[in-house]
């Protein structure tokens, strides 16, 4: 499989501002969800998700933080359309500060208190493997 750099791979995601997250359920089923990275769209292989802390993603991630996201910009498989697939780590987070580093107002619809709602925890995946599929072309990024 051909590789490519984060830096070309992520060029080519600017602008995708939602992923599905994917969790292992308590049962070893899969769950997905949708989830906006806010605006963060400069991909350098770690995103970043606001849920609640009664979600079952927090509890699904408590569990087994091995997770998956999936990319897909407008364009069609076979155009300039880029499909991208992280397998990663996620940690949970609940700390002000890092909330405050990663908080958009858009953000403001969901939470009602911003970075003071209570309950909010901030979600961080970090990227262990990358595979992506661009027209014809498929291939993993280095990491």
């Amino acid at each position: 499989m051909p590789k490519t750099s984060l830096a070309e791979v992520a060029k080519d995601m600017a602008g995708i501002d939602i992923a599905i997250l994917s969790t292992h359920t308590e049962n070893g089923e899969i769950a997905n969800r949708p989830m906006s990275n806010n605006g963060d769209v400069a991909y350098d292989g770690t995103s970043y998700y606001f849920t609640y802390e009664q979600a079952r993603t927090v509890s699904d991630i408590e569990r087994n933080p091995k997770v998956a996201l999936g990319f897909s910009s407008e364009a069609g498989l076979f155009s300039m359309g880029i499909y991208v697939a992280v397998e990663g780590t996620a940690e949970l987070i609940r700390d002000k500060a890092a909330f405050q580093q990663h908080w958009t107002s858009d953000l403001d619809k969901w939470f009602d208190d911003g970075i003071d709602t209570p309950g909010i925890v901030l979600i961080r995946v970090k990227a262990n493997r990358i595979t992506y599929w661009k027209g014809r072309e498929e291939g993993e990024v280095e990491l």
